[in-house]
């Protein structure tokens, strides 16, 4: 039988709680998403003065970088550059940058996805809720 690293709530709890606390530190307005592997929503806290879209819009993001175990902006850029059927690729609605795997051990865990700001800067806070989980071991 295979096993697998998973996040736990407390993993999840510490993601939020990093990404949250980058957000903040540079008076950024966001919703931070929080999926498991297979992309089923796990947290999803919208920051005061979020756009009520960026919800909708921060779990399409982690949804799809947990799903293509990749980040969200190698989507964006391939369909900038040209290829734009990828758009009808089933699943996968948020392909903006902003959408960061949680990878550990060869494995997906799960994803972060932010809505609120500049792309780079949902990304920028996606990756420190990410740094918190790989630094904690998992």
């Amino acid at each position: 039988m295979n096993t697998r690293p998973l996040l736990t709530l407390d993993d999840v709890r510490a993601a939020a709680a990093a990404a949250e606390s980058e957000a903040l530190k540079n008076g950024w307005a966001v919703t931070i998403a929080i999926t498991d592997d297979g992309g089923h929503l796990l947290w999803l806290q919208r920051l005061d003065g979020a756009a009520p879209i960026s919800a909708h819009i921060a779990a399409a993001k982690a949804r799809s970088a947990a799903l293509g175990r990749r980040e969200t902006k190698g989507y964006e850029d391939m369909i900038n550059q040209g290829r734009t059927a990828f758009l009808s690729a089933p699943e996968l609605q948020g392909m903006l940058e902003g959408g960061v795997p949680i990878l550990a051990g060869g494995h997906c865990l799960g994803a972060i996805g932010v809505s609120g700001v500049k792309s780079a800067e949902d990304a920028q806070v996606a990756r420190a809720g990410v740094a918190a989980v790989v630094v904690a071991g998992a």
